[in-house]
């Protein structure tokens, strides 16, 4: 999801409560904070000599191991307001993807993208996902695409050398 794609999508929101589900039915509490706004530029090469640029903005979600005792969820219109209050003292590439940043005890920090949302009742849910690593230069690494085994071949038949 681009951050214009996230600011439309809070701004059309704004009544509802904004809810992040980081892994399917795991979601972050509702005494979450945004506590940081990163505009990030990459700038990089690759394993096949190749070079790429491009930026993302990355915004970071912090459960408060003291307040507790909250239980109701940040408004979209909190949320846009206070990305808006970012934009006005660094500015946004608004084409940029963006992901959340976020850790809790049981969940290592990771940067998650936008997969998919859904609205329920009066909740904007952002359904959070992560990304896998890859090489950009198969190619030039003689690196094989991977190909799909179907069920019958994963299988350890007699004579299949596989056992």
């Amino acid at each position: 999801m681009t951050t214009e794609a996230l600011f439309d999508l809070l701004t059309n929101n704004q009544g509802k409560s904004l809810i992040f589900e980081y892994q399917p039915q795991h979601y972050v509490a509702p005494n979450y904070h945004i506590t940081e706004v990163k505009h990030i530029s990459v700038d990089s090469v690759d394993c096949g000599a190749r070079t790429d640029q491009w930026n993302e903005t990355i915004i970071q979600l912090y459960e408060s191991s003291v307040e507790t005792d909250i239980k109701t969820y940040m408004s979209s219109y909190k949320a846009l307001s206070i990305l808006k209050k970012v934009g006005k003292l660094k500015s946004y590439d608004l084409s940029s993807e963006v992901k959340f940043e976020y850790s809790n005890a049981n969940f290592h920090k990771s940067q998650l993208i936008v997969n998919d949302y859904e609205i329920q009742n009066n909740n904007l849910i952002l359904k959070l996902a992560t990304e896998k690593t890859d090489c950009k230069a198969k190619d030039a690494c003689g690196i094989p695409e991977e190909k799909s085994v179907s069920q019958e071949a994963a299988c350890c038949t007699p004579g299949s050398g596989c056992c």
